[in-house]
């Protein structure tokens, strides 16, 4: 018997969210001895060695339930960013933060407004709750944050917005935000996530924390697994008024966050010249990257993450697959509505090397044909 009747109309029709594929797999399938990773935008740094030796130093009570509230990483949080602790959300990543918002927020007969272009969780997100996705166009593959405004009815209960975006890494400024929430009314959910903030060097940039006292109706959202190289143990945080974090937390499970995740969080906030230093390396090695797209005469969205979205001027897919045959793995937007276009994530200079050496392989080839 087919369990299709059994499962809910909109969990049937979901597509999984596609992950850039594991090195392991591409060595299983190609035999190939050297694989660089420039698909799922992580810190080629990898993380500070206070983070290993926090988590070193737990491992002896691995059998004990990690604090469910988080308490000690709130804490941390809270100063490192002069937010009110009774005002966060933890989760496994911020990609469960961003759920756990759609859940407590909206369901059956509400819409949730986001970008075309934007973070394909949103979409996801809003498809599993059973609510109504409302997608609005793009302009110069970025946040039309008025045209979002405009696109708010009666039913609107939630804004999924990304500053900087995923998978295109545009930024809007200040001036644009201000404008935005004051056309936005407080019935109105907005979630802003910026799980790149940590890149951002745009001088009019809006940061999100500080905006959390202006705007009730605000949830940002930020991650620990860019900047801060924690993407192999899954955490994040909401930041909001202490109602609505009340709130989520309803929704939020019991020990979401692991005990090393609790104690790595903490850890990380604590080298901030870690961060730093990623951040420096990730602007370096993205001007490498730009001199070489511009030799091979390749466009690109202007980016503030530690990622490029390359247009390839023909269907990306083989490039794709070719680079893969040479080892590189990078990330298809295809999914996104961007055939032509492919995501490129900052590696070490050892990986960018590697990546361009085999775009320009690729490249000449086909334009060889």
């Amino acid at each position: 018997m087919s369990c299709d009747a059994l499962v809910l109309a909109a969990v049937r029709g979901l597509t999984p969210y596609q992950t850039g594929k594991p090195i392991e797999e591409l060595q299983r399938e190609l035999g190939l001895s050297r694989v660089s990773k420039l698909a799922s935008n992580e810190n080629p740094l990898g993380c500070s060695f206070e983070v290993v030796k926090a988590c070193r130093d737990v491992l002896e009570d691995i059998a004990r339930y990690p604090d469910g509230a988080g308490f000690s990483l709130k804490a941390a949080i809270s100063a490192h960013f002069q937010i009110d602790a009774q005002g966060l959300v933890l989760g496994n990543g911020s990609n469960d933060v961003l759920e756990l918002i759609g859940r407590t927020f909206a369901g059956a007969g509400d819409e949730v407004i986001f970008s075309q272009f934007a973070f394909a969780v949103y979409p996801i997100t809003v498809q599993a709750i059973g609510a109504t996705a409302v997608q609005v166009p793009a302009k110069d593959f970025a946040h039309d944050l008025m045209a979002m405004a405009n696109a708010i009815t009666e039913k609107t209960k939630l804004i999924y917005i990304a500053n900087p975006n995923n998978p295109t890494g545009t930024c809007f400024g200040q001036a644009e935000w201000d404008a935005f929430m004051a056309a936005v009314p407080q019935r109105v959910i907005v979630v802003l996530d910026e799980a790149y903030t940590e890149y951002v060097t745009q001088t009019d940039y809006a940061d999100g924390l500080r905006e959390l006292s202006k705007y009730p109706n605000l949830v940002v959202t930020r991650t620990f697994s860019k900047a801060y190289g924690l993407a192999g143990l899954r955490l994040g945080f909401a930041a909001a008024s202490a109602d609505v974090a009340g709130y989520i937390n309803r929704v939020r499970q019991p020990f979401n966050v692991s005990s090393l995740a609790l104690v790595a969080g903490i850890a990380a906030l604590s080298d901030q010249e870690f961060v730093a230093e990623a951040v420096a390396v990730n602007h370096k090695e993205m001007r490498l990257w730009q001199q070489a797209l511009t030799m091979l005469d390749l466009s690109w969205i202007p980016s503030q993450g530690n990622f490029l979205c390359v247009d390839m001027g023909m269907p990306a897919l083989p490039i794709y697959e070719a680079l893969l045959r040479q080892g590189v793995i990078v990330r298809p937007v295809s999914a996104y509505g961007m055939p032509n276009h492919l995501r490129i994530s900052i590696g070490s200079d050892e990986e960018n090397m590697h990546g361009i050496e085999a775009l320009t392989h690729v490249i000449k080839a086909l334009r060889a044909v």
